[in-house]
Parts: structure tokens; C-alpha cells; sequence
């Protein structure tokens, strides 16, 4: 077999071009231009020498990033599948020549907007530009929450009692690498019976287009109906509200009352005060709307790579996780893109 040349790269750019698959769709689609000013800012510091290799194209990074939370693979896996596939490339616009950044880079460069407090910013010009673009909040909005596991820890019960004190072990302080490794942030809870270890990524996802129009991430253990304000959105053309009954509560409904919100929130049953054959129908009908949310947390599984993250700390989780519902609601947007080309050409 002969060497391949640029003829040949070039025949399978325009071949995978034709088929239109989701990175071209959002290399093509996304206003991805629209963030360098604000992604700039990481590199905002002048630096003080000309020698060395000057910083990668903001863009690619950030579409790296992006690219990572679309399949939830590792830094190291990142910087493989980008050498190994001709798709990645495009879509970083990167060609045989190029050098690709290396998953140390790509580490960094999440670090930098972390440090600089960016991708919830980042999340939200997103959501401002759908604004601007005809994709509104509207139709209400539906609020839950999704535990996101972490590497369970293997603390002794004196540290793991320690951590839940909000300190550090004694002893791990002498111990700098071993302390980098622990996280001290992620919680135990328990679901249907069953013990989950790590953060919560809480959602509000409009019931019109099916964005996530606001998030908040916390430690596993943190009840659902402690954020729900956080949640709110107050930009939605509809003031109803569904959520299932781990939001229910006398004091809730009363506040969204007050606050102008329609609220549907599912009932739930007591110990021996079971539903109404009444309550039973209310909880169906209202789940035919709130079980919409569930698409959000089933994308992530079905195709996102699932929902497990593996950084250390909830700060990081924050990152991991704000720049996963970006991603979402990236994909979410291509969607209706094409729906609305497909329309038009009916």
C-alpha cells in the first residue's frame, strides 16, 4: 500500500464532510467565535519572554473540552483519538502538519478557566445567544437532580468522620500526594436502597426547546429541594413549574406561590396515608411533562458516555460538570437546527 498523500487526506475531509455527522454539524453550527473574547482572558497575562511556543488557539482548546464532555473519555484518551481520527481533526480545523496539544494542555487550559471562574460565564453567554436566536426559555420550566459518582475514597472511619467535620486528617497533611489524591468534598447518600458516593448536578431544562437553562452542582448528600432556588429561572415566558415530590414541601409551594410560579409538583405518599386513586391520576398527568427532563440525564448515559467523573473536589466537579451541560445543550441546539433546515426544505 502506498504512503497517503495530501490528495488522499483531502478525498476523506470532503468525504466526511458529506455526511454531516455531529462534530461538523456543531464545527459548523456553534458561534464558536463568540467566545474568544471571553476565553482570551485566560491568557491575559502578558509573558515575559518571547521564547517557547506561544499558547494554543483558545478555540481549539475550548473545542477540545467540549469534544472530551460529548464522549466523557480522560486527557490521555483526548489526545490519542485526536492523532488516531481524521473526524477530530476537522473538527479542530488541524491538519497533517499540525501538532496536537497533549492531554497535559489540555489539563491546564481547564484549569485556567477554572481558576478564572469561566465556564459558568461561558455556559451563560450560550444561553444568551439562544435568547437572541428565536430559542427562548418558554412552556415552563422542570427542575431535578442527578447524582454524578466520583472514585469512592478508602478512608478509615476517623478520617471519613473527620472529612464529614469539614477538616482535613491530621495526617494527611504531611502527606502532600496523598492529599492531592483524597477528595474531601464528595458525599455518600442513598438512593432507592442504594449507596451512591460523589457530587449532584442539579438542572432546570425549559419545557419548550428542552435547554438547560440553569445548574447548580453540590456534594451527593445535599437534599434536592435545598437548591431549588438557585434553580429558578426567572427569564421563562411561562410561570409553570414541575418537578417530582423530593421538591414538595408546604413552605416551597407556598414561596413559588408567592414569587408568581404555577406550581406541579408531583405528591408523594406518607406512611399509611397512600395516594388518592385522584392524587395518583394528578402525579400521571403531571409526569408526562416533568419526565422531560429526564432526557437531559439520559443523554448523558445513552450518549455522552455516561455520568461518573473523575476529578478531585467539588470546585473541579463544578468544571467538569458546567462544561458537560454546555455540551448539552450544544447538541440540543444542532438538533434544532435541524429541525428547522428541515423544514424549510419540505
Amino acid at each position: 500500500m502506498g504512503q497517503q498523500g495530501f490528495w488522499d487526506f483531502e478525498t476523506c475531509h470532503q468525504k466526511l464532510e458529506s455526511q454531516k455527522d455531529l462534530l461538523t454539524c456543531l464545527d459548523e453550527m456553534i458561534p464558536w467565535d463568540e467566545f474568544r473574547p471571553m476565553l482570551g482572558s485566560v491568557y491575559a497575562k502578558p509573558r515575559n519572554r518571547k521564547a517557547g511556543r506561544p499558547p494554543i488557539d483558545v478555540i481549539v482548546m475550548f473545542k477540545l473540552l467540549i469534544r472530551q464532555q460529548l464522549y466523557n473519555i480522560s486527557d490521555d484518551e483526548l489526545e490519542y483519538q485526536v492523532n488516531d481520527r481524521l473526524s477530530f481533526m476537522r473538527f479542530l480545523h488541524l491538519g497533517l502538519e499540525d501538532s496536537v496539544p497533549d492531554a497535559k494542555t489540555m489539563w491546564s487550559f481547564r484549569e485556567r478557566l477554572r481558576k478564572a471562574e469561566l465556564v459558568e460565564p461561558l455556559f451563560e453567554q450560550f444561553g444568551a445567544y439562544l435568547n437572541a436566536t428565536g430559542y427562548q426559555a418558554q412552556c415552563g420550566q422542570i427542575v431535578d437532580a442527578t447524582l454524578v459518582p466520583v472514585p469512592k475514597q478508602r478512608n478509615t472511619r476517623e478520617d471519613t468522620a473527620t472529612i464529614k467535620a469539614g477538616q482535613v486528617p491530621d495526617a494527611w497533611h504531611d502527606k502532600p500526594h496523598k492529599l492531592s489524591q483524597k477528595d474531601v468534598d464528595a458525599r455518600w447518600t442513598q438512593k432507592n436502597g442504594t449507596s451512591h458516593y460523589g457530587y449532584k448536578n442539579h438542572i432546570n431544562r425549559d419545557a419548550g426547546h428542552g435547554f438547560i437553562r440553569r445548574y447548580t452542582v453540590t456534594e451527593a448528600s445535599v437534599h434536592d429541594s435545598q437548591v431549588l432556588g438557585q434553580l429558578l429561572d426567572a427569564d421563562n415566558a411561562d410561570d409553570e413549574l414541575w418537578a417530582d415530590s423530593a421538591y414538595l414541601s408546604i413552605a416551597i409551594v407556598t414561596v413559588l406561590e408567592m414569587m408568581g410560579f404555577e406550581s406541579h409538583i408531583n405528591e408523594r405518599a406518607y406512611r399509611n396515608r397512600p395516594l388518592s386513586e385522584m392524587q395518583i391520576a394528578d402525579n400521571r398527568e403531571r409526569s408526562k411533562t416533568r419526565a422531560k427532563v429526564e432526557h437531559v440525564f439520559g443523554a448523558t448515559v445513552n450518549e455522552m458516555g455516561g455520568k461518573v467523573i473523575r476529578t478531585i473536589g467539588v470546585v473541579r466537579a463544578e468544571t467538569m460538570l458546567g462544561l458537560r451541560n454546555l455540551a448539552y445543550n450544544f447538541k440540543r441546539y444542532v438538533f434544532w437546527q435541524k429541525q428547522d433546515m428541515a423544514e424549510v426544505t419540505a
